[in-house]
């Protein structure tokens, strides 16, 4: 693929502002240190430096954290259970993102960060793993990273890819050099007919763009949820009002607390569980409701909630979906707030009523089949969440009408699996083929 008029100009102008900005990732990652130790750790491979050593050749898949693992996460099963013989290099930006990769793969993959897209560190990485194939989640656009798998000849293909309207505006001052990035890709299989668009108008051309779903569809349902729902349930004691607040933000804290003092008046049995988004906020949250005045459990400490417990803080990474099938309804955060929200099929795939935010532009064509299915409430501000909170807990009927309607339409959504690794297929490595004596049959590995 050659390169297009310009292309070298715009590199030397983005490259040359990373240089010059370079010395803020220190800032940002020594910043981010005090509150997640884990940002002072591994700096060499956030610049690419993996020493002498090559790596093995692999096939990379990118997933910028806990969201896009989590989306990318039957795909790569299938990949594994397919393919043993392929070593696959995950990486991810955020801690986060890299525990949730240990926590499902363990040592069946190689985790290292992305780097900063600065030209010799792409180059570095690109060197060292030499990857055959480039799967990256969703919206992660790099350019120097696309122009150098370009120059190896490394196809890259961007799967789950979703851009919203807020997205692509703030992609303006560079797309000239996105859109040329972008038409070195592959193929870009977007989520959606909206997203399609989108990215044409960023600067992919039509014949990259398949629409092909949404892999959160394929979700699969955690093994062992009777019994985990039932050791719950035992732990409980009695039957008694659950809610879920998942994956909130600090500035939603403090309406989750007035959420819930609200419907304790009416319910005063009523348990929350409290799932927020990042780990450096599950200690201050186990202080903001012990200051409101309620016995606090935590998962970690505790393993299930007492009976007299009226908050529970699930302080792990990988069991919300456990817990979304525990609650009689779910408010899903990220929303309340111009953070564009959260995943809102995992409760829905495990029978649990959803209300949400009005902030949703990462996810919106699922939030509007959601809501015309009746599989979702949307409140505009923090007192129309507790309202929808309020009547859905006092409403088991509506509730069944919305699980009922949120399982069909996770089964009907699925699919985008199977046409995903049948996209990618012919770009898999070739399988290694052990050699035999003379007159022997070669067998593939």
């Amino acid at each position: 693929m050659r390169k297009e008029p310009g292309e070298g100009a715009l590199r030397a102008l983005y490259s040359f502002a990373l240089y010059l900005l370079s010395p803020f990732t220190l800032y940002h990652l020594i910043s981010r240190g005090f509150r997640v130790h884990e940002y002072f750790r591994r700096w060499d491979e956030r610049y690419a430096t993996y020493g002498a050593e090559p790596g093995r050749p692999c096939a990379w898949l990118h997933a910028v954290s806990v969201g896009e693992v989590n989306a990318a996460a039957p795909l790569v099963n299938s990949l594994l259970k397919q393919r043993p013989d392929i070593h696959w290099v995950i990486t991810t930006i955020t801690p986060t993102g890299s525990d949730r990769v240990r926590a499902l793969w363990g040592e069946r993959v190689e985790h290292v960060y992305l780097p900063y897209d600065l030209p010799g560190s792409t180059a570095r990485f690109l060197q060292h793993f030499r990857p055959s194939l480039a799967l990256i989640m969703e919206t992660e656009l790099w350019p120097n990273m696309l122009f150098g798998c370009r120059n190896l000849g490394i196809p890259v293909y961007i799967l789950n890819a979703r851009l919203s309207a807020r997205s692509l505006r703030g992609y303006r001052l560079l797309r000239p050099l996105i859109g040329r990035a972008l038409r070195t890709v592959k193929c870009v299989a977007a989520q959606s007919v909206a997203d399609a668009r989108r990215f044409q108008r960023l600067g992919a051309g039509a014949e990259q763009v398949q629409v092909l779903g949404n892999l959160k569809y394929d979700v699969a349902v955690p093994e062992g949820l009777d019994a985990f729902r039932s050791a719950f349930a035992t732990a409980l004691g009695s039957a008694r009002p659950v809610w879920l607040a998942a994956s909130t933000h600090e500035g939603e804290e403090a309406d989750v607390v007035a959420m819930h003092r609200r419907l304790r008046a009416r319910w005063p049995d009523l348990l929350l569980l409290w799932a927020p988004r990042h780990p450096e906020r599950f200690a201050r949250v186990q202080a903001l409701a012990t200051e409101a005045g309620w016995k606090v459990g935590a998962r970690r400490r505790d393993t299930w909630p007492r009976p007299d417990d009226g908050v529970f803080v699930i302080d792990t990474l990988g069991e919300l979906m456990a817990f979304y099938a525990c609650a009689d309804v779910a408010f899903v955060g990220g929303s309340l707030q111009p953070i564009g929200g959260h995943n809102l099929l995992e409760p829905a795939a495990v029978g649990s009523a959803v209300v949400t935010g009005p902030h949703l532009h990462n996810f919106a064509e699922i939030s509007k089949r959601m809501e015309e299915a009746g599989a979702l409430r949307i409140g505009d501000s923090a007192d129309a969440v507790a309202t929808l909170l309020e009547t859905l807990l006092g409403d088991p009927a509506a509730r069944e009408v919305m699980t009922d309607a949120g399982g069909t339409l996770v089964d009907q959504g699925r699919g985008a699996l199977q046409r995903t690794l049948e996209l990618i297929a012919g770009d898999l490595p070739a399988a290694a083929v052990e050699t035999v004596p003379a007159g022997g049959v070669a067998a593939a590995r």
